[in-house]
């Protein structure tokens, strides 16, 4: 059966899934894993692939390795740092193959697809990969709601990016399928407000953490995990738009009693 016949097969709301999923690469050093990558996201239905300072694209061997998916390339978005990648994101999850000293939510890559396909209709998502070498950072994993883990041989766990792609929109797309005709709301009813985009929680932590530094909770000279466990409390939380505004409102109700602009 073509890739074109299986498509008109499936349940639009297989597709709407993998159209508002976008794949996020970080600072790619190897042109390569980008055209790879590329295929395997056009193989299963995706399209929106963000680069975020790439070390060579466009590329030829890109193009070569995409094996056809040029689309995917030529349509690509190239940004400077991984917050303007996922400014627009309901939910971002990061992928990560090592441990953190500070816990944060994690998943294997179906239980990702699963929470992914439990989101409101209209949630945009973005999976983020990291550097061939190192992956993400932890600054950048910070910025997830979660994180995923591939269950790789504990032996030889050295997959890959392009592969680990490729899993992780496998998973998208299996799940998608499975369940297009099982609605799963994230909280059992359908929700009231839009989830908060990345880029409104970034201005909720920046304003956050200018009050605690005000009021002296916070001290920027030692400041040691107090930002990051609130981002990851609130992260974990999902808030939406609405409730994101309440808590920026209460920091400038703060702001106004201490006679702050």
């Amino acid at each position: 059966m073509t890739d074109q016949s299986f498509q008109n097969q499936e349940p639009d709301t297989a597709l709407a899934v993998l159209k508002r999923t976008k794949i996020v690469m970080v600072h790619t050093s190897h042109a390569g894993n980008i055209g790879s990558a590329a295929r395997a996201m056009k193989t299963m239905g995706l399209s929106d692939l963000v680069l975020v300072q790439p070390k060579e694209f466009p590329s030829e061997q890109a193009t070569t390795l995409s094996s056809g998916a040029t689309d995917i390339l030529e349509q690509a978005t190239v940004v400077e740092t991984l917050e303007q990648a996922i400014a627009d994101c309901d939910f971002v999850v990061g992928a990560s193959a090592r441990s953190r000293n500070l816990p944060w939510p994690l998943v294997n890559p179906r239980e990702m697809a699963s929470k992914a396909l439990a989101l409101p209709e209209n949630a945009k998502i973005a999976m983020v990969v990291g550097r061939e070498r190192s992956g993400l950072t932890n600054e950048e994993l910070a910025r997830c709601h979660m994180h995923v883990n591939i269950p790789a041989n504990p032996d030889y766990s050295s997959l890959n990016v392009a592969s680990a792609v490729q899993v992780l929109c496998y998973e998208l797309r299996m799940s998608a399928v499975a369940s297009a005709n099982e609605p799963k709301p994230t909280w059992g009813v359908e929700w009231d407000q839009p989830l908060a985009k990345a880029s409104q929680l970034e201005g909720l932590f920046e304003h956050w953490q200018q009050v605690l530094t005000h009021i002296e909770f916070l001290d920027p000279n030692n400041p040691r995990h107090l930002m990051t466990k609130l981002r990851r409390l609130i992260l974990r939380a999902q808030p939406d738009e609405v409730e994101a505004n309440i808590l920026r409102g209460m920091l400038s109700h703060v702001d106004k009693k201490l006679g702050r602009r």
